[in-house]
């Protein structure tokens, strides 16, 4: 088998999401590949569809129904325990891709012997093959071998897993399993796959849908997702002490954890989280999580480097006075949310 496509699917039947993304993945014109349609215990009529489509098209479909919900990561395990193919994608059940989309990556792969291939997506509003805003995942400066310089490139921006292709053998060689029962699970994995590959190349091209709806998983802020956020990066620094990364990309690491857990964390807790569920605890918390594994974070050259100031001096001001930062940060957006509505009259 050429190409196992591992699509993990949480209550997706409504609007058509699932149908379209099935659909898509028919279509493609590349041959010799599977589609592994992993049901995480869904509630609505997921599971239902996707046996229709698998009575339809046996040779192509292959249903797995996990008798739990694992999240989407316990679900990609189940599909690359399953996976017959040399080479392995991912694709989310509310997404689509184009007819081409993965022979272009194959062909990628096939010409250049990489172990990785990836693309840039595109974010659409409706269920069609109209391109919207293009995103660009990775650069040519990645591509070719992979040396320590793009390595720690790679690790600084890894891009999204749903827009590449992977050799089977960089899982399984290398002991390499989502985080499950969790949100964010790529972020974790994505960078590991990328350190333990020999040879990366991009295709500069968007075939790849990224669809925004309402009811994403991953859209709603609320305590368990930054909880989550926090747990698969402390697994990624696990996995990196133990296979010599962190010894090896000390100040890509530091940032890649320091970016994710800290900062991105801080700032979408007291964004999204309602006033009335917010806690200066937990804003607390995240200073004493970010200082025991990276007291000196700040001095961090890509943190100076890539950071805006604003991020900047508001993490400073959160190191030395959460309840500082708590109460400035929230009357600062409070401010800009008043203007924003004025200026809109």
């Amino acid at each position: 088998m050429k190409l196992s496509i591992i699509v993990p699917v949480y209550n997706m039947v409504a609007d058509g999401k699932l149908a379209f993304c099935m659909d898509s993945l028919l279509a493609q014109t590349v041959e010799d590949y599977e589609i592994i349609a992993v049901d995480d215990c869904s509630t609505d009529d997921s599971l239902q569809l996707l046996r229709e489509y698998e009575k339809k098209n046996p040779e192509k479909v292959r249903v797995i129904a996990s008798p739990e919900n694992r999240r989407q990561g316990g679900a990609k395990n189940l599909g690359l325990r399953a996976a017959k193919g040399e080479w392995i994608g991912f694709i989310d059940s509310d997404d689509w891709i184009g007819q081409n989309y993965y022979k272009v990556l194959l062909d990628k792969a096939e010409e250049t012997g990489a172990d990785i291939v990836a693309c840039n997506y595109n974010i659409t509003y409706e269920h069609s093959f109209k391109k919207g805003e293009i995103v660009r995942c990775n650069h040519a400066g990645q591509t070719g071998i992979l040396d320590e310089k793009k390595h720690a490139e790679l690790l600084l921006n890894p891009g999204s897993m749903v827009t590449k292709i992977y050799k089977y053998s960089i899982f399984y060689e290398n002991g390499l399993w989502f985080p499950e029962g969790m949100f964010y699970e790529d972020n974790c994995l994505g960078p590991l796959t990328l350190l333990c590959a020999t040879h990366f190349e991009y295709v500069d091209e968007a075939d790849y849908y990224y669809f925004q709806h309402g009811t994403s998983t991953v859209h709603h802020v609320d305590l368990q997702k930054c909880n989550d956020r926090l747990t698969t990066m402390e697994y990624l620094i696990q996995e990196c002490y133990k296979r010599d990364f962190l010894q090896d990309y000390p100040a890509e690491i530091e940032y890649r954890f320091t970016e994710i857990f800290y900062v991105n964390t801080l700032f979408t807790y007291m964004l999204g989280m309602p006033f009335h569920k917010r806690r200066l605890s937990y804003v607390k918390l995240l200073r004493e999580g970010i200082l025991a594994y990276f007291p000196d974070f700040w001095q961090n050259p890509y943190f100076q480097e890539k950071q805006d100031e604003e991020v900047k001096r508001l993490t400073k001001m959160h190191v030395e006075s959460p309840f500082k930062f708590y109460w400035y940060y929230t009357l600062l957006c409070f401010y800009r949310k008043v203007r924003k509505s004025f200026r809109k009259k």
